[in-house]
């Protein structure tokens, strides 16, 4: 075969949570190793608009797989992670064939992907970059409130993952520690590239006011419809809004999950009516122009151990179409969105409520802490300036990989 210094790099990206390029952070960073001259494959699943099994996309190699219905079940969790190693091994063995790669890049949840790419790490010097989105430990403890057997096998994958893991990719300062602490990375091992939207591609658009339905203000929230996001808090919040007497608003809820049917539930028995509308997963055109209309966007991620380290792309997206933001006041979501959010006391629906009325109420705050975190973006967050990391992190992973090859005679 060829070797690596006579040809460009080759990636595989493996992501099992959601399909490419719907997963905005994978896309991103498939498409700028694209432009710095990698050739790069994807592995995901099949998911609502993307359910071709193989597909060139913009010049990305793209191989999708089914995996089992959403659950949140601890047996639908082993059931589908099991499904998922079954395929992204075999399409592992597939790309290496008709593509092949230098690098695999793992992204997490779950912590089990080092087991597709320990084979090919051994037997062909492959370089494993482990980027992780989630720190799966806390996750368990959010979930399930006990440090029981699952727990520990969810602690020792993910420090297998690091012992494999040549370069980490950190989502932000906490997460950096996890990899530095618990994983026993060296400094120069680990790199943080934020989530964050591209402000050409993630910008406002105009046409979106009648989604107001005839009420004087409407709020916005983007996101994963699932059991942790603090979805059925935000509901509580908009009871407590309407019995103090703040019928004017209506509340807009974007995106999908394996909660979304238990929340609609949820709304109904709350009474909330029209002040509520779940849109479901809609297209990016539809989701700038619904969010652009709002008058404010709520992130309602309750405090706890995953959330408070944990950065949410909600936050910087909201962010990049120039609005203020009411959240709880959580360590990672007040590093992202500094003065452009209202912080509140956390895990109280009333608080929420509260911090999203006197809000409403001011809009010359609006727009000054909206431009604050446009501006933030501008300065630092926006993905443009994740580039330069990322591609740093890819050259440290290439060259360690190209000493140890040199060292042991193997070739890509």
């Amino acid at each position: 075969m060829v070797s690596a210094h006579a040809r460009a790099p080759r990636v595989l990206i493996v992501v099992e949570n959601l399909p490419v390029p719907f997963d905005r952070r994978v896309w991103m960073e498939a498409t700028a190793l694209r432009d710095a001259g990698h050739h790069v494959s994807v592995i995901c699943p099949v998911g609502k608009g993307h359910e071709a099994l193989r597909e060139t996309l913009e010049g990305i190699e793209i191989y999708r797989h089914p995996l089992p219905p959403e659950s949140n079940a601890g047996l639908g969790f082993i059931r589908e992670y099991l499904v998922a190693l079954y395929h992204e091994t075999r399409l592992a063995w597939r790309v290496r064939r008709e593509q092949s790669f230098d690098v695999l890049h793992a992204c997490n949840p779950p912590d089990l992907i080092f087991l597709v790419a320990a084979p090919f790490k051994a037997l062909f010097g492959t370089r494993f970059v482990f980027d992780q989105h989630d720190v799966n430990p806390e996750l368990y403890i959010t979930k399930f409130g006990r440090r029981d057997l699952g727990y520990h096998a969810l602690v020792l994958a993910e420090r297998l993952t690091f012992a494999l893991a040549d370069v980490v990719i950190s989502t932000n300062e906490s997460y950096r520690q996890v990899a530095l602490t618990r994983g026993r990375k060296r400094a120069d091992q680990v790199f943080v590239v934020r989530s964050a939207p591209s402000l050409e591609r993630f910008s406002p658009r105009p046409g979106g006011e009648h989604h107001r339905d005839g009420f004087r203000h409407l709020v916005g929230y983007l996101g994963v419809m699932g059991p942790q996001e603090g979805v059925d808090v935000l509901l509580r919040a908009i009871r407590h809004l309407i019995d103090a007497g703040r019928g004017d608003v209506k509340f807009m809820l974007i995106g999908g999950g394996s909660s979304l049917a238990d929340l609609k539930a949820l709304a109904a028995q709350l009474g909330l009516g029209r002040h509520v509308e779940f849109t479901g997963r809609i297209p990016d055109d539809d989701l700038l122009m619904r969010l652009s209309a709002c008058d404010l966007c709520v992130n309602p991620d309750p405090l706890n151990p995953l959330n408070d380290v944990s950065s949410m792309n909600k936050i910087v997206e909201y962010m990049a179409l120039g609005k203020a933001i009411v959240q709880f006041d959580l360590k990672e979501g007040r590093a992202s969105a500094g003065e452009a959010s209202v912080y509140a006391q956390p895990n109280d629906p009333a608080a929420l409520a509260t911090a999203m009325a006197e809000l409403l109420d001011d809009p010359g705050r609006r727009a000054a802490m909206g431009e604050a975190g446009l501006q933030r973006m501008r300065t630092s967050l926006a993905w443009s300036h994740q580039i330069p990391t990322l591609l740093a992190a890819y050259r440290r992973a290439l060259t360690t990989g190209r000493a140890t090859a040199a060292r042991h005679g193997l070739r890509s």
